[in-house]
């Protein structure tokens, strides 16, 4: 029911108790199928530019706003850059040890409870794997069950098809454009923004741990249930 002040306008509900939330902390997390790594130039950057490299093009590229990278060096330069920054705050993705992909949290806002997954990257042998998938949940899990954030947003050029797919199947809300907000790369972008908030997060959390058991996959690592119908069964989100 919509409560109303003094004066008869309609008014948001009341967050009580609430206290800025702690920045996200640099200690790995860590899932089934992969690991997370606080993003470390000499120990990360030249095993993930190598898996990069494994695409037979640059197509991965086009919607982030840097790379790609023609050599090994501006790549390390990049990964030295952005691993002395607090936001956005990166992460390497391992699989067996082995660096395959990264992702970030970002636009971190404390104050609100607010923090956004984004800058993902995955090498090809990393796309379309379970560990894609639970590197994700790691992301939200750290947000909203360690650190007690209120929303986890994603953002991404509207002409992105792929990672408006991938937003729609983890579970993230399409909440509409923002016209122009952008400029990279020479181009001007309008961006869809997705989110998930903590009201919605039990629902999705118990999706993504049905989904990545091991039991949900047979012989050859095929899903047998798909984390869209995890997510709408009987009483879950649809």
């Amino acid at each position: 029911m919509t409560r109303h002040n003094e004066f008869g306008q309609p008014i948001g509900e009341n967050v009580t108790g609430w206290a800025p939330r702690p920045r996200p902390p640099e200690t790995p997390m860590l899932g089934r199928t992969c690991r997370l790594e606080k993003l470390d130039p000499d120990r990360h950057a030249r095993a993930l530019y190598a898996a990069y490299r494994e695409a037979p093009d640059w197509r991965d590229w086009t919607y982030l706003p840097r790379g790609p990278f023609d050599t090994e060096a501006a790549y390390i330069a990049w990964a030295r850059e952005n691993a002395a920054l607090d936001d956005p705050w990166h992460f390497a993705v391992l699989v067996g040890n082995e660096p395959v992909g990264s992702l970030a949290h970002m636009r971190i806002d404390p104050a609100n409870g607010v923090i956004e997954v984004g800058a993902i990257m995955y090498a090809p042998r990393l796309q379309r794997t379970p560990a894609a998938t639970e590197a994700v949940y790691l992301m939200m899990r750290r947000a909203f069950d360690e650190l007690g954030y209120r929303r986890h947003e994603w953002k991404c050029d509207a002409l992105h098809a792929g990672s408006r797919r991938a937003a729609e199947r983890y579970g993230f809300r399409f909440e509409g454009f923002f016209a122009q907000a952008v400029i990279y790369k020479g181009r001007s972008r309008d961006t869809a923004w997705y989110a998930v908030t903590d009201k919605e997060w039990p629902v999705l959390r118990a999706a993504f741990e049905a989904w990545l058991a091991p039991e949900n996959f047979d012989g050859q690592g095929r899903q047998k249930q798909s984390l869209a119908s995890l997510r709408a069964a009987p009483g879950k989100r649809g």
